[in-house]
């Protein structure tokens, strides 16, 4: 509630002084420009990520931005029918000089917020704290036409609409490989690296679901878009 109450006030607050916004607020604060890969996970950035959701053509122009810019790589995937359709998805193939265990379907707004974790935490957090390069994540797949837990009675999964990633591991330029599944119980430089990944993750992200909730996810960080804020 709070979220919501603040982002009216804000939003508010652009309209009536939009002129001045426009040419003096820098665009993570500024309603009223395009997205920035860059942009730091604060409301206004939040905003943005959900009004794309309702314009897929700005979205793939911010997708394309991005691109350009080296945050990521993807090419267009082409709608989909049948029980689980995709509208417009895109497919993932890298984000830079990180590259993928294999490519994978994403919503367009999955894939904006997947590039700005990595390029803003997962990156720089592997040089700073660990002191070598990000090279490579791992993950388990993003588009499942499946039920949650695979449930007949549950509703649709996150991944039946391409809106979840699992990731499970990172590797890095000097050979370690962290697991989530391995690090996430210990309490060496490897595994703060890979708790501190999961709750900065929770930011990009409208759900972060990791070991901590159930046994269901020992072995992965479930990175979606649906909800707002859940991060267990």
């Amino acid at each position: 509630m709070r979220y919501w109450v603040s982002l009216i006030v804000i939003l508010a607050a652009a309209y009536f002084c939009g002129p001045w916004v426009s040419r003096h607020v820098p665009s993570e604060y500024n309603p009223f420009t395009p997205l920035v890969i860059t942009d730091p996970p604060n409301l206004i950035t939040r905003y943005k990520l959900r009004k794309l959701d309702n314009n897929p053509h700005e979205c793939l122009a911010a997708l394309e931005r991005a691109q350009t810019e080296g945050a990521i790589q993807f090419s267009n995937a082409g709608s989909m029918g049948g029980k689980c359709p995709l509208t417009d998805p895109v497919r993932v193939r890298g984000f830079g000089d990180v590259a993928l265990s294999s490519s994978y379907l994403a919503s367009c707004r999955l894939a904006l917020s997947s590039a700005m974790f990595v390029g803003q935490v997962a990156k720089p957090l592997a040089s700073q704290e660990l002191g070598s390069r990000l090279v490579k994540i791992d993950h388990l797949g993003s588009y499942a036409c499946r039920n949650v837990y695979n449930k007949p009675d549950a509703r649709l999964s996150e991944h039946a609409t391409a809106e979840a990633l699992d990731i499970v591991g990172f590797e890095l330029a000097d050979g370690r490989h962290l697991t989530v599944l391995k690090q996430w119980p210990q309490t060496s430089i490897e595994a703060q690296y890979i708790h501190t990944l999961f709750t900065e993750s929770c930011p990009f992200f409208g759900n972060s679901i990791g070991p901590d909730y159930n046994a269901a996810h020992a072995n992965h960080f479930h990175l979606g878009m649906r909800w707002f804020g859940f991060c267990r």
